[in-house]
């Protein structure tokens, strides 16, 4: 295990998922060399990659930002292996590392991960022998920590943990949205970590960069409570503030979103006992004020004549209402849902989904707010 899992190092990662483009669609290296040379000026050393971002660009990026204009003390660089895409069989998967040696330039990795590993991946990365393989790789002296990263419920990652105990991290999504949330799970999943001593990394704190851009009703609260803090900044610091976190991840796009963090990051200070009260009222705003309060019971769409998944349609609105964007990943999870079948708009205000209703909601005003999703 690398002696950086015991180190308190810079509690900011630079996440290099979504770096600036050009109006080519290309990533915008002039920029990112700026952003990186702010970064490792304030003490940033985490970078985080993967096999499959932007088709290999951002590990093409990583080398030519970072790689060619520093030493290789200067950074620890993570990358990841994703045996379900870009992978056609066992060969193809594992030959991604040694593809991303080549692009990185890193000569070897700080920290490597399996990629975004559920229940429906799991089978490739245990058929193809990947944990075995990046096992050998770390006694080559090629990988200095091995982990991956995890996007399913705290029951599998107990498995995981359990049957590989020579993972030396992982990688979480952790953001106040989502703490308590029924899809994600992140309290769940975060002290399951604990309980078999793993240190993490965290993607997502901002989720997506919605909580850069929070409900009216949150951004309140936040002002009265500091108008000087940015909304991101309450989203990282969270984060930054738990236990066993290794780095919180920042997918920063432009050199204004890489000066915002630094501001509160490069002398970082975990929340006060003030602050945490005040990150508790957001979380029982979005759990009470603005949460659909479905219990899918399915009720409702027994007698629907629209055919329409209520309840189905009602879960992602819950799970978007963070944020006043709606995004192009919950606009497809909606087009999935209802096709074949009604839409939100499709509804005809007959009222036999209210009539029944064990939770009396006002289910037809509901549907047209749920109209902002197609």
């Amino acid at each position: 295990m690398s002696d950086h899992l015991g180190k308190d190092i810079f509690k900011l990662g630079f996440g290099l998922m979504r770096l600036p483009k050009l109006e080519d669609g290309s990533i915008d290296i002039e920029q990112t060399k700026v952003m990186v040379d702010r970064f490792i000026e304030a003490g940033g050393v985490y970078f985080d990659t993967a096999y499959v971002y932007d088709n290999g660009e951002s590990e093409k990026a990583f080398k030519a930002c970072v790689a060619d204009r520093y030493p290789r003390e200067k950074y620890l660089v993570a990358t990841k292996l994703n045996a379900a895409m870009q992978a056609a069989d066992e060969q193809a998967a594992k030959a991604q590392f040694f593809t991303s040696l080549e692009r990185t330039g890193a000569g070897y990795f700080d920290f490597y991960l399996l990629h975004a590993i559920q229940h429906n991946n799991i089978d490739k990365y245990d058929n193809y022998g990947i944990w075995e393989f990046v096992k050998q790789q770390k006694e080559k002296g090629l990988i200095r920590n091995m982990g991956f990263s995890f996007h399913d419920d705290p029951a599998m990652l107990d498995e995981l943990l359990t049957k590989h105990p020579e993972v030396d991290f992982i990688q979480l999504q952790i953001n106040y949205a989502d703490w308590e949330s029924a899809n994600v799970q992140s309290r769940a999943c975060y002290e399951v970590a604990r309980k078999h001593n793993k240190p993490m990394t965290v993607m997502e704190p901002v989720k997506g960069g919605k909580l850069a851009n929070p409900l009216p009703e949150v951004k309140k609260v936040f002002d009265e409570a500091n108008p000087d803090a940015s909304y991101a900044s309450w989203a990282i610091r969270y984060v930054a503030s738990l236990d066993g976190i290794i780095t919180v991840l920042s997918g920063m796009s432009n050199i204004a979103q890489m000066e915002d963090n630094l501001s509160y990051m490069k002398d970082f200070k975990p929340l006060d006992d003030r602050e945490k009260k005040v990150i508790e009222e957001v979380q029982r705003i979005l759990r009470d004020d603005v949460q659909i309060k479905c219990t899918a019971c399915h009720y409702c769409t027994e007698g629907c004549p629209m055919s329409i998944p209520i309840p189905d349609i009602f879960a992602i609105y819950n799970k978007g209402m963070v944020s006043t964007v709606i995004d192009e990943w919950l606009k497809k999870d909606y087009s999935r849902t209802v096709e074949g079948k009604g839409k939100a708009s499709d509804c005809i205000e007959c009222g036999q989904c209210e009539g029944v209703c064990p939770q009396h909601l006002p289910i037809i005003q509901l549907l047209k707010k749920c109209r902002s999703m197609e």
